[in-house]
């Protein structure tokens, strides 16, 4: 059998907000469990290079997509059924912060950042939701460790908030289609989302493996949660 036919038998793992962080790390992983993979971003060049690095046209997709337009989300998932044909896990992962304090960010930064972590989050699961269902798929959403607590003046902690509720409401609206849903809630994490990155953070991989241990349970187990901190976080 060819490659090229072997190739094609494997399942579809899609991902936003692909380029770095947590997305790579996923993605990186994922195809070395045998997962062609869809690389979703705004960052073109940084995504090419990836799939480059993952295998290429056959084993790995780059879509230049900004997930806060309903017009590139469909065009992503239209992409990938095209190149593919099928979208077996989803992972919604776009996102970023903002510094904590009502008074301390820009109304701009706010906008987009809500519109990127939460309708953003939204439109992916919407956009991809019908190829998931056909194939009893899984969707995963990148919420945070602030996405279960509240930080003091945080407008990043009200919109993961939004997050993990848009993952509880996702499992029960797609009770019975065999579609599982996980929410992603990762501690202090050693990515581009610092600026000045935490000592004893976690690494990107480690949020990976959280992700890939969610996905490879077996049919009848949907891990709803995955909760990872650091060691030395208390809070």
């Amino acid at each position: 059998m060819s490659d090229h036919t072997d190739a094609a038998n494997h399942p579809v793992f899609l991902i936003t907000g692909a380029s770095t962080g947590i997305g790579a790390a996923t993605a990186r992983l994922a195809a070395a469990e045998g997962y062609r993979l869809v690389l979703a971003a705004r960052s073109r060049d940084r995504l090419e290079a990836l799939a480059a690095e993952l295998g290429g046209p056959e084993r790995a997709l780059a879509v230049a997509c900004d997930v806060t337009e309903w017009d590139d989300q469909q065009a992503l998932v239209a992409a990938t059924l095209e190149a593919y044909g099928r979208i077996d896990v989803a992972f919604a992962n776009a996102g970023f912060g903002g510094a904590r304090g009502f008074l301390n960010d820009t109304p701009e930064h706010w906008k987009e950042m809500i519109l990127t972590n939460v309708y953003g989050a939204a439109l992916t699961l919407r956009a991809t939701i019908p190829a998931l269902k056909e194939r009893r798929g899984h969707l995963l959403l990148t919420s945070s460790v602030a996405g279960r607590r509240v930080l003091p003046g945080s407008l990043y902690s009200c919109t993961k908030h939004a997050v993990t509720a848009m993952g509880e409401a996702a499992r029960q609206d797609l009770h019975g289609s065999g579609v599982r849903v996980t929410v992603i809630e990762p501690g202090m994490t050693d990515t581009p989302f610092f600026e000045n990155r935490p000592a004893e953070a976690l690494q990107a991989g480690d949020i990976a493996r959280g992700v890939m241990y969610a996905v490879s349970q077996p049919p009848h187990v949907n891990v709803n949660e995955v909760l990872i901190r650091p060691t030395g976080q208390q809070g």
